[in-house]
């Protein structure tokens, strides 16, 4: 302990910090959980028909996680316009409907989180898309007004297609797999 007081000290803590971010950064597999993300992590060992760069699972588990959180937000505020960072094409389409669903129902959808073990199977040559199978932990609430009309929590599987745009990654479609739908 002294000796890392010492180092501190003598590098500053900035230092420390960043030097503690490169050395966690180094194990294999990427993951994330920010204070207020789920925590997503992902598995690229299996991968083909080529690997994932560092940086590229980096980003995809960041925006993987943006998504979620996005999603969580804008069914339990029935808010559509919370959707259009993280998702696009069929998957913001089909959230869209479902928001307005609840809207027009008076409905809202309480996604907890509790974590995705997210397993990437195809990366294209081109780098234009990326298959991934998710096993999330989720704890559901649908709300009809302030009472609680159904409540469970369970793993749900999903198929995600994500691809790159200008500065980050989106979810073009995410599909539950063999009657897994919250």
């Amino acid at each position: 302990m002294k000796r890392i007081y010492h180092f501190a000290r003598c590098l500053g803590i900035p230092a420390l910090l960043c030097l503690l971010w490169v050395w966690c950064a180094d194990f294999p597999g990427f993951s994330i959980q920010a204070a207020s993300l789920p925590k997503v992590t992902l598995n690229a060992e299996s991968i083909s028909p080529r690997p994932i760069e560092q940086r590229t699972g980096e980003a995809v588990t960041r925006d993987y996680a943006h998504a979620w959180q996005d999603l969580a937000d804008a069914l339990d505020t029935n808010r559509i316009e919370l959707l259009n960072d993280c998702f696009t094409g069929e998957a913001r389409e089909r959230l869209r409907d479902r928001i307005s669903d609840q809207q027009k129902t008076g409905l809202r959808t309480r996604y907890e989180d509790h974590g995705h073990q997210v397993k990437a199977v195809f990366y294209s040559l081109d780098g234009g898309e990326m298959q991934l199978v998710d096993e999330a932990q989720i704890e559901l609430t649908v709300f009809d007004g302030q009472k609680t009309v159904y409540r469970t929590q369970s793993t749900y599987k999903y198929l995600v297609l994500m691809t790159p745009g200008a500065d980050q990654w989106y979810v073009r479609s995410l599909e539950s797999v063999a009657g897994d739908k919250p």
